[in-house]
């Protein structure tokens, strides 16, 4: 690496975040600030980080994709067989990651994961396109495999399978929803001089918030 990383940084010049247009509900602003990136950062603004601790207590991060916010949780989908599908069976406990460089913007959510009823599984499965379908079906996730090429022959022997009919959902492919009980929501500033806006859950629906200093 010859390229003077140190050398590599940017102002922050967007926008700020006061505790006036925080407000009192994180998910109503989580919402706006989902809306805003979905319209101006085209690749991949439901792109979240998912932080999972394994029975080591290693950690580990790897990008999911939202796919579904309710009330004040936020799902994804996943093979439960996965490493990250592992260490949510060990320890439940996680972080999700959201950030959008384009808006300066980040957004961490931690929370307890568990996953979705299965016909929440099944109906988001059946709107998949075919080919992730028969993906899911073939992939045994985090596994060693010998090759590119053993991928390559089951998915052609899974797509003649089910050419002429649908593909069902695998029992060990669904939804993970994580209920959040601490969202930080972060605006880059100029100078570093970051806001951080921290709500934190408590009972019946209320939320407490703070700042802190960047």
């Amino acid at each position: 690496m010859n390229r003077d990383l140190q050398s590599l940084r940017r102002d922050y010049q967007f926008d700020d975040l006061t505790e006036e247009k925080a407000g009192q509900d994180p998910l109503a602003l989580f919402d706006e600030w989902l809306n805003l990136a979905i319209e101006s950062c085209p690749e991949d603004p439901t792109g979240m980080l998912l932080s999972t601790v394994d029975a080591d207590n290693k950690p580990h991060c790897r990008t999911v994709l939202l796919k579904q916010r309710d009330g004040d949780a936020f799902s994804f989908f996943t093979n439960y067989d996965s490493d990250k599908g592992q260490d949510i069976a060990q320890n439940p406990n996680v972080c999700l990651t959201f950030f959008w460089p384009s808006l300066s913007r980040q957004v961490r959510i931690e929370g307890v994961a568990s996953k979705v009823d299965r016909s929440i599984s099944e109906n988001y499965f059946a709107t998949r396109p075919k080919g992730s379908q028969l993906a899911a079906c073939i992939s045994r996730q985090s596994q060693v495999i010998d090759s590119r090429e053993v991928l390559s022959t089951e998915f052609a022997a899974m797509e003649e399978q089910y050419k002429d009919a649908p593909v069902p959902c695998p029992e060990n492919w669904g939804g993970y929803s994580v209920k959040a009980t601490i969202i930080e929501f972060w605006q880059g500033r100029p100078s570093r001089l970051h806001d951080r806006i921290i709500f934190t859950a408590h009972s019946e629906g209320k939320w407490s918030v703070v700042r802190k200093a960047p």
